[in-house]
């Protein structure tokens, strides 16, 4: 601002500022601020909008998983479920034979042939299968491995079958094994026994699977280990012995 006299009176002259662009500075007006204001409250509203959904999505699966496992204890409240019995009932014997080999074999084979002994068998295996619950009950299929001390002869095959609540069911399978060669020491304990004894003692084991099912679920695994110990008379081809157990039952 400058002063200047003119006949005896001051005048004031306000000095307008430069501007490089020829053009007068406009201040920011508000409307600027309110319209960047308006569009950071629009950003934060979309985040708080994904979390709310975040959040009503954990609320829904936590809601779910708790509605599931309630399910599950009113299902074993109100059935009470049980393991089933699995046991083997009979044995029947078809033929049993053991024999060594022939001398004249025996003098053209090898040394170790003459501490052989083969065993032929076939014998037919009845199983009972008791469920004690209150709903149906669905077995895998299941191999029992038969052994003669500890040495594998085969396996005994039991398919898989469904069994209704409150019910005992007979499974019958046959196992049979032609000539199976038994080497060295166990070649001649087979050989006296069979011989001197008349007994020739088996092993039977395998792990019945089951499932329980109820209004089309299906109940996690149980697994019955089945222990049997079977004794055969080759010379009146009968059994004379037989004892069985359960290891134990798994989930």
């Amino acid at each position: 601002m400058t002063t200047r006299t003119v006949n005896g009176e001051q005048q004031q002259q306000r000095r307008q500022p430069h501007y490089a662009s020829g053009r007068p500075h406009r201040p920011y007006s508000s409307s600027y601020y309110e319209g960047a204001g308006a569009g950071a409250g629009g950003g934060g509203g979309g985040s708080a909008s994904l979390k709310g959904c975040c959040c009503c999505l954990f609320l829904l699966l936590t809601f779910l998983a708790l509605l599931a496992v309630a399910v599950v204890l009113v299902v074993v409240l109100v059935v009470k479920p049980r393991k089933p019995q699995f046991d083997l009932q009979q044995v029947s014997v078809q033929y049993l034979l053991v024999a060594s080999p022939s001398p004249s074999s025996s003098s053209s084979s090898s040394p170790s042939d003459s501490s052989s002994a083969y065993l032929s068998l076939n014998i037919t295996l009845l199983f009972t299968a008791e469920n004690p619950n209150k709903v149906g009950i669905r077995y895998g299929p299941t191999a029992f491995d038969v052994m003669y001390r500890g040495v594998p002869l085969g396996v005994a095959a039991v398919p898989g079958f469904e069994q209704p609540a409150h019910s005992t069911r007979l499974v019958q399978t046959r196992f049979s094994v032609d000539r199976f060669n038994v080497l060295q020491s166990d070649a001649l304990d087979l050989l006296r026994d069979a011989a001197l004894n008349d007994r020739v003692d088996l092993r039977l084991t395998g792990d019945v699977d089951a499932n329980i099912r109820l209004l089309g679920f299906t109940s996690p695994r149980v697994r019955v280990s089945v222990d049997c110990a079977i004794a055969i008379s080759p010379r009146r081809q009968s059994l004379t012995y037989k004892q069985c157990g359960v290891d134990g039952v798994n989930l």
